[in-house]
């Protein structure tokens, strides 16, 4: 092997080294500023919510009313921004705290519930549905860290 095909092997390589470790950090930050993708399914958050909450709210619930404080729940958060209409390779631009009130949320699927006749024993049946759900949330990866004491109580 000649001195020049050793130098143009070399070179060769090193380019190609180059262009590779620029194209993946360039992906990679591109990929880090893209939020990541946790993808909601109705009829698997239906089932997961359904195994979990106790037995007694199972009793009382059917699935098609779990769906419907589901959906009750989904739209909720739309309201208040927390479910954008696109998602997909979004830049991460939450620039404020976003805190999300369980009381004011199970409030909402209780009047929810009464509009669409779903009998719900006080506000025992909803703070089930709310709890499961949000672990389905955590469970896809589409929930945030708990909020500090100091942004729930505005301090």
């Amino acid at each position: 092997m000649s001195t020049s095909t050793l130098l143009a092997s070399v070179v060769a390589a090193a380019l190609t080294f180059i262009i590779a470790t620029v194209s993946i950090g360039r992906e990679s930050h591109r990929l880090d500023a893209i939020s990541p993708r946790a993808v909601y399914r109705l009829d698997e958050a239906v089932d997961f919510v359904c195994d979990r909450i106790p037995g007694s709210s199972q009793a009382r619930l059917t699935p098609a009313e779990v769906e419907l404080l589901l959906i009750a729940h989904m739209g909720w958060l739309h309201e208040r921004g927390l479910q954008p209409d696109r998602v997909v390779d979004r830049a991460q631009d939450i620039d404020e705290t976003v805190v999300v009130d369980e009381t004011t949320l199970i409030a909402h699927l209780l009047a929810t519930a009464g509009e669409s006749g779903v009998e719900l024993l006080d506000d025992v049946d909803a703070v089930e549905v709310v709890g499961a759900h949000l672990a389905y949330f955590e469970a896809i990866g589409a929930v945030g860290p708990t909020a500090a004491p100091d942004d729930v109580i505005g301090g």
